[in-house]
């Protein structure tokens, strides 16, 4: 996974979720963060009991801010280069570079909700099977688990159709007969369907709470939405939060967020 270290230390991964496009991704996350965070508190725990692990943190997007509201979080960041940013941020955070597929060093059933948002975007075949294993070895009973995967159909219009690639990725065999994305282990991103995403769940043995749409047409409307008004652009962030869980819309988001429960 070489290439994933290179790619990061040139890639400004602080403000990809400060754009409005990554806005709405970020915002849509932390809705549900809490909602999950919400249910493990209604038995009366307080917030520095329930454990949090945050696997392939990045620089702390969400490390930082949950370790601010007092909860018990600990990241654990692939590359290097981004570990050193967060605890330059947060040196009171527990930060470690690790590898989402080899997690034996943690304590199984140990952390009440965790997040694998960034590893599931980048792992092939078995190694995502792997990464989703130790996840939801780590993961407490009653406790959440929040995979975040990036769609299919979204390289398909953008970078197919839109970006004009199409007729050159069926070409090369990068696209199968029913347009999806064939990914190669040389490739920087896996792009799923919902089907993949089904199987990845039921490989989990856990039970789904909620699948939601991250970033709804955000990616595919960047000029328009940075062209709103903060207003206008607040409008758009509650029609998307009204939206986000409808079925129909899942496979056409840029990132899909599946929580499941053990």
């Amino acid at each position: 996974m070489d290439k994933i270290e290179e790619y990061y230390n040139k890639f400004n991964e602080e403000k990809r979720l400060t754009r409005r496009r990554g806005i709405v991704e970020y915002r849509t996350s932390f809705v549900y963060i809490h909602e999950c965070l919400l249910k493990l508190r209604e038995s009366g725990r307080a917030a520095s009991d329930i454990r949090i692990l945050d696997i392939g943190a990045g620089c702390g997007a969400y490390t930082i801010p949950l370790h601010e509201e007092g909860f018990d979080v600990t990241a654990v960041e692939y590359v290097k280069h981004n570990v050193g940013i967060l605890k330059k941020k947060c040196p009171e955070v527990k930060a470690y570079q690790g590898d989402a597929r080899n997690m034996k060093k943690y304590e199984s059933g140990y952390y009440d909700l965790i997040l694998l948002f960034g590893p599931m975007y980048h792992l092939f075949g078995e190694d995502k099977d792997r990464a989703l294993l130790e996840a939801t070895r780590l993961l407490a009973p009653g406790g959440f688990l929040l995979i975040a995967y990036c769609m299919n159909e979204y390289s398909i219009i953008t970078y197919g159709f839109k970006e004009r690639h199409i007729l050159e990725a069926k070409a090369d065999g990068h696209i199968d007969d029913t347009y999806h994305v064939r990914n190669a282990m040389e490739d920087l991103y896996d792009y799923v369907r919902i089907e993949d995403i089904d199987r990845l769940k039921g490989v989990s043995g856990l039970s789904r709470y909620k699948i939601i749409n991250a970033d709804g047409p955000a990616n595919y409307m960047r000029r328009e939405l940075n062209a709103l008004s903060d207003e206008e652009f607040e409008e758009f962030m509650n029609y998307h939060l009204s939206v986000c869980e409808r079925y129909e819309l899942l496979g056409a988001a840029g990132h899909v967020v599946d929580v499941l429960k053990k």
